[in-house]
């Protein structure tokens, strides 16, 4: 059981992203960007169309390529998941230089679209959550839905980094717990190997004991065997001798 717990601990468990409530929220923010896009961003004459999409898109697919590059590697699970964080600012960045240069409206604390969005954005995750109002809000709103959600991602994600930092503190990297797993498995064999020299002299002397008995018990049991056979042939020269004695009485 040992040797396997050691072997386990070489590669981490795989983190199931989707349960993930930043994943989640990725993959709302990359569909809005680009429904958005497809509804207010001309295909052609703004560039800015193909940076937001990216920006989303690189987001959550580095949120999965960092999942699954932390089974083996937590350095290279925190670089990809901080470039996550990046494209998720410079998608932030987009969506409030959209707004400015509209000459749209933030949505603020103390206005009641406000508490609705910032309530709605943090109690739902799922696509469906969200997929059907992306034909219905305005630009304005798409914006704001989107800064927000891009707002909680990122705090998210910082609390998983520094979960991660712990661990990788308290763990160390691929390397070390390569190091532990082979050194612990070494040091299992050596203290067996211990053991067992230990206890090879005791089985020695426990067969010597033993065979010593068991020619013991042999010598007793050919002694036995003599004398019985020794004591049938007397019985049988006897019993011969008497019935020889019968006869001649007879005759």
């Amino acid at each position: 059981m040992a040797e396997t717990s050691n072997a386990q601990h070489v590669l981490k468990s795989q983190a199931n992203w989707d349960a993930l409530y930043f994943y989640q929220k990725s993959d709302v923010i990359y569909q809005l960007a680009f429904a958005f896009c497809e509804r207010f961003i001309h295909l052609y004459k703004d560039r800015t169309r193909d940076q937001v999409i990216q920006a989303a898109r690189s987001c959550k697919q580095n949120i999965v390529e960092g999942l699954a590059d932390g089974v083996a590697s937590t350095e290279m699970q925190l670089k990809l998941l901080n470039v996550a964080r990046a494209s998720l600012k410079e998608l932030r960045e987009d969506f409030e230089d959209y707004i400015k240069s509209r000459h749209l409206q933030f949505f603020v604390s103390g206005e009641p679209r406000y508490a609705d969005m910032l309530d709605y954005c943090r109690y739902h995750n799922r696509l469906s959550d969200y997929e059907p109002f992306f034909a219905q809000w305005t630009d304005e709103q798409m914006c704001n839905y989107a800064i927000t959600l891009c707002h909680f991602i990122d705090r998210m994600m910082m609390s998983f980094l520094k979960k991660l930092e712990q661990e990788f503190i308290t763990e160390g990297g691929i390397k070390e717990r390569m190091h532990r797993a082979r050194t612990g498995y070494r040091q299992q064999q050596d203290e067996r190997l211990k053991q067992l020299e230990v206890e090879l002299p005791r089985l020695k002397q426990s067969l010597a004991e033993a065979q010593a008995e068991a020619a013991k018990w042999k010598a007793a049991f050919e002694d036995l065997k003599q004398r019985a056979l020794k004591m049938y042939y007397e019985k049988e020269e006897e019993i011969k001798r008497l019935k020889e004695l019968l006869g001649e009485e007879k005759l």
